[in-house]
């Protein structure tokens, strides 16, 4: 296919391209658009880009990312020291913090174990999860990790890791989503809440 610009803008697609939930024609509206409005979207873009690019580093406590570390979120005062939630990637903390449910401290893996893709414990932030409950104050550790095989293989390694300190270790439940209707869940969510309920 032949090219419909110069090599500067094919370079920009390809780089959007490669972006989560942006294909090749995504992109291509993407760079447009961003072209059209130069002034208004790409100058600030690429200058929030090269900052980003200059002064992001991963939190030291927690494992965030953010411009200084510690990070906002290990620096604030008003969180409760007690909880600590456990999750697999940075995304999954922001996900928690935009749903406001908890008020603790959190802690990111930086993935999960996973044989097939050659992770072991010794490519996640194990160590520092252990020292950090080891300084005593946490009273729980909530397992926020994926439903996957994966992230059950982590929850019970985990679980077995800090069974020697003297905290407590939740998961958070699955089941049935809010507004799901049964029909069209899978066999596994059902058996999951079955196994996970609750009285009332």
């Amino acid at each position: 296919m032949a090219s419909t610009s110069g090599p500067e803008i094919e370079r920009l697609i390809q780089l959007l391209a490669r972006l989560p939930g942006l294909g090749p024609r995504s992109a291509r509206r993407a760079a447009l658009h961003l072209i059209k409005k130069r002034e208004q979207l790409l100058g600030p873009l690429a200058d929030a880009i090269r900052v980003a690019n200059e002064r992001v580093v991963v939190c030291s406590t927690c494992g965030n990312v953010d411009t200084s570390d510690p990070c906002t979120l290990c620096r604030d005062t008003r969180r409760d020291d007690a909880v600590l939630v456990l999750v697999e990637d940075v995304a999954d903390l922001w996900a928690l913090e935009r749903a406001q449910v908890i008020n603790g401290r959190y802690h990111v893996l930086g993935g999960t174990l996973s044989a097939l893709d050659g992770v072991g414990p010794k490519d996640l932030n194990l160590d520092r999860l252990v020292a950090r409950v080891a300084e005593g104050g946490v009273q729980e550790v909530i397992l926020a990790l994926n439903a996957t095989v994966d992230g059950q293989t982590t929850a019970h390694y985990v679980t077995d890791l800090l069974s020697h300190l003297p905290v407590k270790v939740s998961r958070l439940a699955h089941g049935v989503p809010v507004g799901g209707e049964l029909d069209y869940l899978d066999e596994g969510t059902l058996a999951a809440a079955f196994r996970q309920r609750t009285a009332l």
